[in-house]
């Protein structure tokens, strides 16, 4: 592979100011073709940025509590048709709060919420910081998005909230995962933070990942102010053990740590089976993908991409850069972007820590900004150029 073009890309992105640093690992068929480190691990002291530079991972960190379900469902103690009240009664009284106009009129559930529900992001859960609302808006009262809940607080006043659609409905982003990742806790009887390491990281050699910088002298650090928006920047506090486990957003990992992730995904091989790794990423919403598309910008997986287990999967050859059919990715809001192409054999990812307050404030414009979706879409095109 020939991939000058991507490496002169990201060194143009930090000579222009846009992005603080990044790590960037290609592999294609299990070898790494390219690694490329760039810019600084702390803009503001000018530290230079490190191949083991600890990320935080914010939505990737979705993939690992979606993996370490199936691997309880793979073992026979989970079922993905299990209500989630069977694990957390609290979840019985659930009621869909149904938007019209500016109002909400209140229904009940026409079946109970399923951990399937809660992988492929059917739930009818969602987040109140992306977009507006009623009920979003209800969600942002309640402060569910916040990171510094204990994990009793977070259940109790998300168990009192509305879903804003019914279980099944249409695919709808939001604190699924964080979900999962508690009822997991209630299954086993043990924290997020040691089911992962004793599932997932110990078995794939990631030494570095987890919910808290393990070394926090590597931990990189955004630029004080967004380079677009002038807002000024913070992110998960993540130097001493979180209030919460957050299955969706509190991961903190390396490069190398998530390529043998992914990789161990693409294989099936570690947490997995070939089976049940292969199970995660297949298409997961069918028939509902059409309609969740025609929701534009609030379908977060984008043009092309349906939805599997953890992970978005594409499914048709249109969207906004080159991709094969069967490629499977995601993003964290931190600045952090993966893709996996089985076909080719390609496994390719990103880590940075520029977040684009654009695509959060103003999701209209995001497609449009110089960060954010746009990056995403240029790395994965400089990629698939770079087989040629």
């Amino acid at each position: 592979m020939n991939l000058r073009r991507l490496d002169a890309y990201f060194r143009r992105l930090v000579e222009e100011g846009l992005l603080p640093g990044a790590v960037v690992l290609v592999a294609r068929g299990g070898e790494v073709v390219f690694q490329g480190v760039y810019g600084y691990l702390d803009p503001g002291r000018g530290l230079p940025m490190r191949e083991d530079a600890l990320f935080r991972l914010y939505s990737m960190t979705k993939p690992w509590v979606s993996a370490l379900a199936l691997s309880f469902v793979e073992e026979g103690t989970l079922s993905l048709l299990d209500p989630v009240e069977k694990y957390l009664p609290e979840f019985s009284g659930l009621r869909v709060g149904r938007e019209v106009g500016e109002g909400i009129v209140y229904e009940p559930l026409k079946r109970p919420l399923t951990v399937y529900d809660l992988l492929r992001h059917t739930a009818g859960l969602t987040y109140g910081v992306f977009f507006r609302s009623p009920v979003k808006g209800l969600y942002l009262e309640a402060g569910v998005d916040r990171f510094d809940l204990s994990r009793e607080v977070f259940l109790e006043r998300l168990a009192a909230l509305p879903l804003r659609f019914q279980p099944g409905e249409t695919f709808e982003y939001g604190l699924a995962t964080d979900l999962l990742g508690h009822l997991l806790e209630a299954l086993a009887g043990r924290s997020l933070a040691e089911l992962l390491e004793e599932r997932l990281f110990r078995p794939l050699g990631m030494k570095d990942s987890g919910f808290q910088a393990k070394d926090p002298a590597r931990l990189a650090q955004p630029f004080p102010k967004d380079p677009e928006t002038g807002h000024s920047l913070r992110l998960l506090p993540v130097e001493t053990p979180p209030p919460r486990y957050a299955g969706g957003m509190g991961g903190v990992g390396t490069a190398a740590d998530y390529l043998a992730f992914l990789e161990a995904l693409r294989l099936g091989r570690g947490a997995l089976s070939p089976t049940m790794a292969g199970f995660m990423v297949q298409d997961h919403l069918g028939s509902l993908y059409p309609e969740a598309l025609k929701r534009g910008p609030e379908y977060l997986p984008g043009p092309g991409y349906s939805f599997g287990l953890g992970v978005a999967v594409r499914v048709e050859p249109m969207g906004y850069s080159p991709g094969a059919l069967g490629e499977w990715t995601w993003a964290g809001f931190g600045g952090t972007f993966f893709f996996v192409d089985p076909l080719q054999e390609i496994t390719a990812l990103y880590l940075a820590q520029a977040p684009n307050l654009l695509s959060v404030l103003e999701p209209e414009k995001a497609l449009h900004s110089r960060l954010g979706a746009r990056l995403q879409h240029a790395f994965r095109t400089l990629v698939y150029l770079g087989l040629e």
